[in-house]
């Protein structure tokens, strides 16, 4: 549900409050105090719902760009040190776990997609197995492949807006109520462009990693880039932030982000707000527009694609290009000797088989 629907269910419930009043003889014309306390009240049923319906546990899903550092930045966070990352081939999960003093364990469930190509279902799993309401969402870009990497942006928000929507049609109203003012709450309720904006119902970062090859590009590509992700970012009701692994400070950013997210603290990791192209851009929730953006107006999705990709032309290289992967059999990443001695020993079979197979075919045709 877009927001303009939200805030028209919103005053319909306020309108049908008012004319129950109405029909018990008070006056038809309610006041400002009348309304702020109508408001008011809502906004605290909707609250006092949410606390008894609250998750006791939090669900992180990361997507995008291949070999982006999708696996580092998850590692780094939960201080994991491997020698050889190895590559996600399709959805892997982790979990952490935090104890505070004299509170409950919070637990943070960590999915990763490793390929965005047909992964429909893959992005179901962790959205429907722990539900909207405790899910939030990292879309990982890379920013030094500038002219690859909005097909990447454009299927992992098709994949999630696709399966919110199917969802957001099957929970109950009451659900429905919390993710919608939720949305708002993230977008800025005083915000006059909500009804120009088509955000998902949970919290979105697009990160654009590999920043430090980004900063030595030409700035012509790094202020399309910039506008093109903040277009994106406002569009869906994101925030957005710049990261690389070998710059420290922006590293801890990330971690703090993913830190907040899984667990809620700290409550605001962005420490500054930065919409300079020459700078790595950090945007929170609500805090751009499309006038800071640039001077052509509220955008779609289509329209930001399109004109990205006249100022940085697209590569539309082959599917089978696109997913040029080692094989997982050779790599040494994942070895195992059991395996690995069985699978030799098939391989010598089959080939004795083969050798088998031609021999008799060249027998059988000298005979006749």
């Amino acid at each position: 549900m877009r927001l303009p629907q939200i805030l028209h269910s919103l005053h319909k419930r306020l309108q049908k409050m008012f004319e129950k009043r109405t029909e018990g003889g008070e006056s038809a014309t309610p006041s400002i105090q009348d309304i702020a306390g109508r408001l008011a009240e809502e906004q605290q049923r909707l609250r006092q719902l949410e606390a008894t319906t609250a998750p006791k546990e939090r669900t992180l899903l990361v997507l995008g760009s291949k070999c982006v550092g999708k696996t580092t930045a998850i590692n780094k966070f939960f201080d994991r040190e491997e020698h050889a990352t190895r590559p996600t081939l399709a959805l892997e999960y982790s979990f952490g776990r935090r104890t505070g003093s004299g509170k409950s364990p919070q637990v943070m469930n960590v999915w990763e997609l490793g390929s965005l190509d047909n992964a429909e279902q893959l992005l179901e799993v962790p959205m429907r197995t722990h539900g909207l309401q405790q899910l939030a969402v990292i879309i990982m870009l890379d920013l030094s492949q500038p002219q690859r990497f909005w097909m990447d942006l454009e299927c992992a928000y098709k994949g999630l807006r696709g399966t919110a929507q199917q969802m957001m049609e099957k929970v109950a109203p009451e659900l429905r109520e919390i993710l919608e003012q939720r949305t708002m709450e993230r977008v800025g309720q005083r915000n006059k462009e909500v009804e120009k904006l088509d955000p998902l119902p949970f919290p979105v970062v697009i990160v654009g990693g590999k920043y430090d090859v980004f900063s030595g590009f030409d700035p012509a590509v790094r202020k399309h880039t910039c506008r093109c992700l903040r277009s994106m970012a406002h569009l869906i009701g994101g925030a957005l932030l710049f990261y690389s692994q070998k710059m420290p400070k922006l590293a801890k950013v990330l971690r703090d982000t993913i830190s907040h997210m899984g667990f809620g603290s700290p409550a605001h990791p962005f420490r500054s707000h930065v919409v300079d192209f020459n700078e790595p851009l950090c945007i929170w929730f609500g805090a751009d527009s499309w006038s800071k953006i640039g001077d052509t107006g509220a955008q779609s999705m289509e329209r930001i694609g399109a004109t990205f990709g006249v100022e940085i032309p697209q590569l539309q290289l082959e599917k089978q290009k696109l997913q040029e992967t080692l094989d997982p059999s050779k790599d040494p990443g994942f070895k195992e000797s059991l395996i690995d001695e069985m699978r030799s020993q098939k391989n010598e079979e089959l080939a004795g088989l083969m050798r088998d197979v031609l021999l008799r075919g060249k027998f059988e045709s000298v005979q006749t």
